[in-house]
């Protein structure tokens, strides 16, 4: 039991540092003032700022700026120039160092944080949406809108949920709001409003339960387009005072960026707005332009009057204005000779021909793992999963099995040890004779002791090394196997991150906690068992036959215990895991949470999420504190039957005094022994529970289809000696193409997510790329642009249809050795815990560690070279948890960079420049010039900004789900009135 209060200590003393720390700005306090209503006036007076990870790297540098009340000042400048930090320091995430940040002339500071947030909305640059339906999150934003605090009941409550569960499940939605209540219908009226004003409506109609639909763990399960209009839904719903947009439709196309900047137009009449943006065709009807550089101001004014200044914002301007006569030089540096086309041409016959096969099976008939309950993962053979893992070690498990032979046996030894010199100590005996036995018995003890601590140390150290590389294998294979999975499997069966997390956290907690002493511990009291039983049976079969009776019963309450607990583990475990979920959501969306102040909504739903497993925990531990009670006083019945039955046969003279005491130490110290066994219940649960699910995933990984096949193909060793991943396992790689560049034809694919089956994503879309070629991919937001990326890189295999890949079908192969030649930058950037190097080292290609030249070379290409050196610490700096050290736009260049270093022959780019400043945007687009010029590298980019759209070779136009025209940016304009449309939005000139 110690390591158990061991374990329990430490983590409170963490628990406790946490309850205990004190927030220097505190969204829950009910003190400071509380303002009623407010104008709106936002003023800085000399802020300096620097974030507390880097305090050696000022990001404002004493600006002083006044938002006007009711109008619209934009803020415009350079990446990583600290536009993002004003809307934060406004929302109050920060306190500025120096100087102050007024509201309608009263520093922020003294006014209550809840409130303060209450009359402002802000639309994040990556924009996060919680785990729950669209109608939900919208009506998010009205938790702590001070207009709406008649809803607060509601929306703290479940009754949204439940309307949605029961759209889901059917009903009409307009019907369920009614029964639901009149506070609920205003609700929803509101909801659909602010829908309207976000351009929501235009997708929503096509979603199979509409409002109700669930949006996914970080809004996975919708496009990057539409979870901002959702954003920007719930921003609109609370009418706020002070609407704050940080790059709010950097991934929205022209046409819908046209509709909602219109919107946004007449919602703000009435409003503050501040507008952070990179598209400047967006903000040029602000009534102040503010242009920021490296933390300073360095213009303010209308935009007539910057452009009368010709200096930065006119620069800007330049730079996002399109001329046809740019366009002219792309087209010759990817030309196609006849060589070239033909080989296209016969390449696309045998295609045709091949494609009239039928797709093999992408599931085959091996057995999968079993499921168990909630969809969780169970392993249908313990022993054929862990055997290869502990055959290693079989010399050590034996010298532990024998130590804890031993461990067990002393307690019969010091059972007759004890009777004889309880015999010896009579004063019947003579001094003389006392002493010598004494001390021979007193020898003999020191024997046992020192056994003893020789075979409870060989035991317990054996076991704990093999418990502990085994754990540490289980850990690395499970969450290799997890990686291997494709993005098809994490996405299905209602899988979530903090699901599957749990197999490797929690379940290796839970078998750690099992440790080799426990185990060791579990087979000394089996051997004790058997040896007290043989030993009873030897010195006095009477007794030992009768006192034995009740054994059964205390094996029996035991086994009922263990029982009980096992059933209601398995049982609840799905209800902790939605608990678990709430929490890892919450923490990891905390600036969405902090901006909306919905703290006290989580912690309902948190609550809400424990009240069932807390009812059932009180139910199902009576119950099971029965059979644990019976099991613990087992032993004293055992001692009151043996006494009254030993008593009876002394006298009767069928055995001795020493005989009858043998029997009593030697059963009643088992009987002990074996009530104290069931104590560890709770133990041997869980981490029965563990191992099957544990090795359940593990089992995932023996077959790359994410079938378990029965094999163990997993090399073990490997995770001794090197790491590698599933790339680096890969098959051996595609041919290679003369050109350097990769062909890409899609023929007649059909898709849908796994997880909305019935949402036809891909409608029979046809495309083909030749090698070298910039490709460009426009349309409206959710007409499936990233879902053509996610296929190339094969995240999913589509349901029709072939994709190729310099004439190889990457739907009908199990190798993923063709990502060797992709690199991806996909819309939502993802940076890991680690320095700038290590972040940038991770895109190269498997086997190949990057030199620092080729790093360096690949940052200068993504523009981002000279921002790194300007960093204290250089390429070495700490990028955070997801590059939350980095700006936006400082996060897509080094996203941009880590692609580079691979030297891929075909870069897929999905909205790779929305949060980058013209004049980055430019240094960018010339650095990807030069990495394309010489190497033919075929580039699919994913874009809504004209002039990255205006240089490609080949335009796709991508409507519901197809290919509708493609072209030229000049043939296009000439003959597609919606891309005519997008294009006239954008021109500046």
């Amino acid at each position: 039991m110690l390591p158990l209060f061991g374990g329990a200590i430490s983590a409170f003393d963490r628990l406790r540092k946490d309850i205990e720390t004190q927030p220097t700005i505190d969204n829950t306090s009910t003190s400071a003032e509380k303002p009623s209503t407010v104008e709106g006036q936002i003023a800085f007076r000399n802020v300096e700022f620097t974030y507390p990870s880097r305090p050696d790297h000022p990001v404002l540098n004493g600006i002083s700026i006044d938002c006007e009340a009711g109008k619209l000042t934009a803020i415009v400048g350079l990446s990583g120039s600290g536009k993002s930090t004003i809307a934060s320091l406004i929302s109050r995430f920060y306190d500025p160092l120096v100087g102050e940040v007024l509201l309608d002339g009263q520093n922020i500071k003294d006014i209550n944080v809840k409130s303060l947030r209450g009359f402002i909305s802000l639309v994040p640059q990556e924009p996060s949406l919680l785990d729950r339906s669209i109608l939900e999150n919208i009506a998010l934003g009205l938790v702590n809108s001070p207009a709406h605090s008649r809803f607060e009941k509601i929306l703290l409550s479940n009754t949204l949920a439940n309307l949605t569960k029961d759209v889901r499940n059917g009903e009409d939605l307009a019907t369920a709001a009614e029964q639901a209540g009149p506070e609920v219908v205003e609700i929803l009226a509101l909801v659909q409003h602010a829908a309207d004003l976000a351009d929501v409506a235009v997708f929503i109609d096509r979603l199979e339960f509409g409002f109700a639909t669930l949006v996914g763990s970080s809004g996975s399960l919708v496009s990057g387009g539409q979870k901002q209009r959702v954003a920007l839904a719930r921003a609109l719903v609370r009418d706020p005072k002070i609407l704050i947009l940080d790059e709010a439709t950097a991934a929205l196309d022209s046409a819908s960026e046209l509709r909602i900047q219109a919107a946004i137009d007449r919602a703000s009449k009435g409003r503050t707005v501040i507008s952070i943006a990179h598209r400047l065709s967006t903000i040029r009807h602000a009534s102040k332009i503010i242009v920021m550089k490296k933390g300073d101001i360095i213009e303010q004014g209308t935009h007539d009057q910057l452009l009368a200044l010709d200096q930065s914002y006119a620069d800007m301007i330049r730079l996002q204005t399109v001329k046809v006569t740019d366009d002219g030089a792309s087209s010759s540096r990817t030309s196609l000779d006849d060589d070239e086309i033909d080989l296209a041409k016969k390449e696309h016959s045998l295609s045709s021909i091949a494609d009239t096969d039928a797709l093999p099976s992408k599931v085959t008939d091996k057995p999968e793992p079993s499921k168990g309950a909630n969809g969780e993962i169970v392993a249908r053979s313990i022993s054929k999963t862990m055997g290869p893992m502990v055959r290693p070690y079989i010399l050590l498990l034996l010298v532990a099995f024998l130590g804890a032979l031993v461990v067990g046996g002393q307690y019969s030894a010091s059972g007759l040890l004890f009777v004889n010199v309880m015999g010896v100590m009579s004063p019947c005996n003579p001094p003389d004779y006392i002493r010598s036995q004494g001390s021979l018995l007193a020898g003999m003890w020191f024997m046992v002791a020192c056994v003893a601590f020789l075979a409870n140390f060989t035991s317990w150290a054996s076991f704990g090394v093999i418990s502990e590389r085994l754990i540490y294998k289980v850990r690395v294979l499970s969450m290799r196997s997890l990686l291997q999975q494709p993005l098809q499997w994490h996405e299905s069966e209602g899988r979530n991150p903090s699901q599957l997390l749990e197999y490797i956290t929690k379940d290796g907690n839970s078998l750690a906690g099992f440790s080799g002493s426990i185990v060791g511990t579990l087979f000394s009291v089996v051997v004790n068992f058997i040896a007290a039983i043989i030993l009873s049976h030897v010195v006095a079969w009477r007794i030992a036959v009768v006192c034995l009776v009740i054994v059964p019963l205390l094996l029996g309450a035991g086994y009922m215990q263990l029982r009980a607990i096992g059933k209601f583990a398995v049982k609840h475990a799905g209800a902790f895991s939605s608990s678990i979920g709430v929490t890892i959501e919450a923490v990891a969306n905390i600036r969405t949470v902090h901006a909306l102040s919905i703290e006290e909504e989580i912690i309902q739903t948190y609550r809400r999420s424990l009240v069932a497993p807390r009812k059932e925990m009180v139910k199902q531990s009576f119950k099971t504190n029965i059979w644990l009670a019976v099991a613990n006083s087992c032993g004293s019945f055992i001692y009151a039957f043996a006494y009254w039955w030993g008593s009876k046969n002394i006298v009767e003279g069928r055995y001795s005094q020493t005989a009858f005491f043998i029997i009593l130490i030697s059963m009643l110290l088992s009987a002990q022994l074996w009530g104290q066994l069931f104590t560890l219940a709770p133990e041997l649960s869980k981490a029965k529970g563990a191992i099957s699910r544990i090795c359940g995933v593990v089992d995932l990984g023996d077959d790359p289809s994410g079938t378990a096949s029965g094999r163990s193909s997993l090399d073990l060793d490997s995770i001794d000696k090197e790491k590698r991943d599933v790339e680096a396992l890969a098959d051996p790689a595609t041919p290679a193409v003369p050109g350097g560049g990769a062909r890409v034809v899609f023929k007649d694919v059909q898709f849908s997510y796994p997880a909305r089956p019935g949402v036809q994503v891909l409608t029979s879309l046809s495309l083909s790329i030749q090698p070298g070629q910039f490709c460009a991919l426009v349309g409206p937001s959710g007409a499936g642009k990233s879902t053509v990326l996610a296929l190339l890189e094969r995240f999913y295999s589509p349901s029709a249809g072939s994709i190729s890949i310099n004439g190889m079908d990457i739907s009908r192969t199990h190798s993923t050795s063709f990502r060797n030649d992709i690199a991806y930058v996909p819309q939502n950037n993802v940076l890991f815990q680690g320095s700038i190097k290590f972040n940038i080292a991770l895109g190269a290609r498997p086997g190949h560690e990057p030199s620092d030249a080729e790093i360096q070379e690949a940052c200068e290409l993504a523009n981002i070279h000279q921002t790194i050196l300007e960093l204290p610490q250089g390429y070495d700096t700490e990028c955070g948890a997801n590059g939350s050290q980095f700006s936006g736009g400082q996060r897509q260049r080094l996203s941009i960079a880590r692609a580079l270093v691979r030297k891929p022959k075909l870069l897929l780019l999905d909205e790779s420049t929305s949060a980058l400043d013209a004049e980055s945007e430019k240094a960018l687009e010339l650095g990807l010039e030069r990495a394309v010029k010489g190497h033919g590298i075929t580039v699919i980019a994913i874009a809504h900004r004209l002039r990255t759209i205006a240089r490609a070779d080949v335009i796709f136009m991508v409507e519901g789900g197809q290919v509708v025209d493609q072209g030229r940016h000049e043939d296009l304009v000439q003959r597609s009135e919606s891309y005519r449309v997008n294009a006239l939005h954008q021109m500046l000139g």
